[in-house]
């Protein structure tokens, strides 16, 4: 069994693979990561459109009708968006995504990252066409199913993606990408509904909705030309081509080592003939309670409650229509912002400390946010909040919003992204994705009867689940940065817990002539 010494020293002797960040590599992310925008689109237009009121009329009359009315009780206030019909309209698309996660991983150990996000980019265009056209409910719930697949292809083929793309030194920058991509098709979709409210004819929604249609043909038509990554077209068998691709995207003809060791994971991931059943195995405890646990705290954040429900959430709290669709706006922006901190210092400073920093900086913010709304809206018996209490409680969002925005919002993405060894990354990613849209799906359909009961009291409960995930990462999460992606295993091999797992398997597979070390995927002999 390898001891942790071993492992140390083995992680510690791991040859730097030569490379540079090459344009063709910048430029391959950039493309994948641009599918970012289908995901932060809908998360946007969703809580906007469903604030307006040509909408509600429309589709949801007895919400519009209780919104008209609540002007009296704190409680009105609370409970005017509470509809069973309403919150399953939005998080219908979540639910689709969930299902969906479970046959991706499938279709990209067969055919490819690449094709994942086409078919994620031909069902969102799909579902957008169809939430435009739509004349009643279903279709508005059966277009935003489609989307929902389309997420589900996206949310788990694009960071597998960037992450075997990428050079070691560089992966978390590039990775983020797609963080940043889900911010900007946020914001983006609060400037369509700010916009879109003010059209005349009461059609604004359709704007908002078939706009979608907009980011769903940037990555439809760009996946289209980009190459696949080394390590799928090892797998899949095809080799030279994994050469061409590995030697363009470091821009040096010195890629023997690298492709060795891709060589040496993929023939050891051949011997995985089940990798949904294997993933239980003890040896991948670590990875697997990660793809578990990051997913299920990251939507317990409340970020959901923030960028989800902002105008509704700001409606609540007594901003008319446009204020509530601005500050939507102005978090959005706030989120773009600071998602570029992560991306300048995710590599530098490494995973644990941004997760613990902004885990602390969140925490904070819920309360204070709690504390603002449940005092002074009660104060002023169901009137709302003053303007100045408002603005303060904006501002404090904002800090929240720019807290998650380096930290959970995109490490909670690229860190089940890069810990899988290659014979079970799909299936990892995909009950990544699953427990992702789960737990979505489970915020979205409870937020709002949530906050009709538990009123400002909501903010507290999302305050201690942040405090128990930063005490989580700190106790039991290992640092990613700068470990080649393949070599992974050895970070849980040196864990003070994880090590056990690791340690009690046996430390060496045979692999057709060759044999490989589990603890640090090096090739002890040569594979003919």
């Amino acid at each position: 069994m390898p001891s942790r010494a071993m492992a140390a020293s083995a992680a510690g002797d791991a040859k730097e693979y030569p490379g540079k960040l090459t344009l063709y590599v910048f430029l391959t992310c950039a493309v994948a990561a641009t599918g970012g925008l289908i995901v932060g689109y809908d998360i946007g237009i969703s809580g906007g459109v469903t604030s307006m009121d040509t909408f509600l009329e429309k589709f949801f009359p007895s919400v519009y009708h209780k919104e008209q009315m609540a002007h009296g009780s704190s409680s009105s206030q609370y409970c005017k968006f509470d509809s069973q019909l309403l919150t399953a309209f939005t998080s219908s698309l979540y639910l689709a995504a969930l299902v969906a996660s479970f046959f991706v991983a499938s279709v990209a150990r067969s055919f490819g990252r690449k094709w994942c996000m086409f078919a994620g980019g031909v069902s969102f265009l799909a579902g957008a066409a169809l939430n435009a056209a739509a004349q009643n409910v279903a279709m508005l719930i059966v277009g935003h199913i489609l989307l929902g697949v389309g997420v589900g292809f996206a949310g788990l083929s694009i960071p597998i993606y960037l992450s075997e793309m990428a050079p070691p030194r560089l992966r978390g920058t590039l990775n983020i990408g797609l963080q940043l991509m889900i911010t900007v098709g946020i914001f983006s979709a609060n400037l369509v509904n700010y916009g879109a409210a003010k059209i005349r004819g009461g059609w604004g929604w359709r704007v908002s909705l078939g706009l979608a249609a907009v980011p769903a043909g940037i990555i439809t038509v760009g996946s289209l030309f980009l190459p696949d990554t080394p390590s799928s077209l090892i797998s899949r068998g095809y080799h030279e081509q994994a050469r061409r691709v590995l030697r363009r995207i470091r821009g040096t003809s010195d890629v023997a080592d690298e492709y060795g060791d891709l060589a040496a994971a993929t023939e050891l991931s051949g011997t995985v003939k089940r990798p949904w059943r294997d993933i239980l195995e003890r040896r991948y405890r670590p990875q697997l309670t990660m793809a578990v646990l990051i997913p299920f705290f990251q939507q317990l954040t409340g970020i959901n409650v923030i960028m989800f429900y902002a105008p509704v959430l700001f409606k609540t709290i007594g901003l008319g229509g446009d204020a509530a669709l601005m500050t939507a706006v102005i978090t959005g922006l706030v989120n773009i912002v600071a998602t570029f901190v992560s991306i300048a210092t995710v590599d530098r400073l490494g995973r644990r400390k941004l997760f613990f920093q902004g885990g602390a900086q969140m925490f904070v913010c819920q309360v204070i946010i709690g504390t603002l709304i449940g005092v002074m809206f009660h104060r002023n018996g169901g009137g709302g909040v003053p303007t100045t209490f408002a603005a303060s409680i904006l501002v404090f969002i904002c800090v929240y919003v720019a807290g998650f925005a380096w930290s959970w919002g995109p490490l909670g993405i690229l860190v089940p992204s890069e810990i899988f060894p290659l014979e079970i990354r799909p299936a990892g990613q995909g009950i990544n994705v699953a427990v992702n849209m789960l737990c979505t799906f489970a915020v979205a359909q409870a937020f709002l009867p949530m906050l009709c009961h538990m009123r400002s009291g909501l903010f507290y409960l999302f305050g201690g689940w942040v405090l128990l995930m930063t005490a989580f990462v700190v106790l039991f999460l290992p640092e990613t940065k700068n470990v080649p992606i393949e070599k992974m295993a050895v970070v849980w091999t040196t864990h003070w817990f994880w090590g056990s797992f690791v340690a009690d398997q046996d430390s060496h597979v045979q692999v057709g002539h060759g044999e490989v070390d589990v603890a640090t995927g090096k090739l002890n002999q040569t594979i003919v």
